[in-house]
């Protein structure tokens, strides 16, 4: 078990939650995108607001995916916004 793995695992068992239910990858590819592409501090404020509306039963089932698109796309979405006003 490597740092991460065992990271996790103490942390999932701190807060009561399934490990099973953390997808680690997706989530480390998620916060490198946005860290990236948008701002690095955006990326634990995005996991957060992400986790937020998955403990809320908000966040829709392709939530990750839909937020990473957002931050691959943050570059042109600003400047077309920027444009329009």
């Amino acid at each position: 078990m490597n740092v991460l793995e065992e990271w996790t695992a103490l942390v999932c068992r701190e807060l009561g939650v399934d490990p099973a239910q953390v997808d680690r990858d997706a989530l480390l590819d998620l916060t490198k995108d946005v860290a990236h592409g948008v701002a690095r501090p955006a990326a634990p404020l995005t996991a957060y607001v992400l986790g937020l509306a998955q403990g809320a039963g908000t966040a829709p089932a392709d939530a990750v995916e839909r937020v990473t698109e957002l931050a691959r796309n943050w570059e042109r979405a600003t400047t077309e916004t920027l444009g329009d006003a």
